[in-house]
């Protein structure tokens, strides 16, 4: 995906932001449903009253794209996701809730949480930091490809959209349907002291059975939540001094 970049760090990293095209699910089910009832009330209503059709039938069908989509501008305008809570009760919505293993970390990192946000939702920046991911390559705004390393030189590979975010205070990714992964992850932006932000991360995955099975194990680490750990505090090396230095 070819990105602009807005700027460039004190210590030469360039924060690239990629345009996100539609904004992403940001609309719950329940307004889903009740926006879809409403917009077709709307057109039925309208269609057969001249007078009405110019004002109502714009507004039956905004309504129905917003049912079918998920997605209104309004709530990105306002910061505003009733999609969220839904995405929260499982944090991996390619496995069913309580499946798979879980790893949860958080950091403060010194920059402002626009920056962090930039800078993670080019996926192509996680190998950066993340020590046993060896490459993710951005397909389109939502679809990416990722590569991690597996015992004895091999490689493990999936592809995972992003399927929830709000500018600059989360991003929501899962692999998808057919992958040799079954793999989430969710990080949230939060304000903490001194123009600083709070990074929490939350894995989840499920290793599959034999070869892949030791690749993803070894993905996540021995120690799953040492592993996370180390990478949040890579990510905090690389955000706030513009370097890189291995564990």
């Amino acid at each position: 995906m070819t990105s602009t970049y807005d700027g460039v760090d004190s210590g030469g990293w360039e924060l690239q932001r990629p345009r996100i095209v539609g904004g992403g699910v940001n609309v719950g089910r329940t307004e889903r449903w009740i926006s879809g009832f409403a917009g077709l009330a709307l057109v039925g209503f309208a269609l057969p009253r001249r007078r009405l059709r110019r004002v109502l039938l714009p507004l039956g069908g905004s309504l129905i794209a917003r049912a079918v989509t998920g997605h209104c501008p309004v709530n990105r305008a306002i910061g505003r996701n009733s999609a969220l809570g839904e995405e929260r009760t499982s944090v991996l919505a390619s496995l069913r809730r309580g499946e798979g293993t879980k790893v949860e970390q958080s950091v403060t990192i010194n920059r402002p949480r626009e920056d962090l946000f930039w800078f993670w939702r080019n996926f192509e920046n996680l190998p950066r930091f993340m020590d046993n991911l060896e490459s993710v390559r951005v397909l389109d705004d939502r679809i990416s490809h990722w590569v991690a390393k597996g015992p004895a030189g091999t490689r493990v590979e999936w592809q995972a959209e992003i399927h929830n975010e709000i500018e600059n205070e989360l991003i929501a990714w899962r692999s998808l349907p057919g992958s040799e992964v079954n793999h989430t992850g969710s990080v949230y932006f939060a304000p903490a002291h001194n123009n600083g932000t709070e990074v929490r991360v939350i894995l989840r995955y499920s290793p599959p059975a034999g070869k892949l099975g030791s690749a993803v194990a070894k993905l996540a680490g021995e120690d799953p939540d040492g592993q996370v750990a180390d990478d949040l505090r890579r990510f905090k090396q690389v955000m706030e001094a513009g370097e890189f230095s291995p564990a």
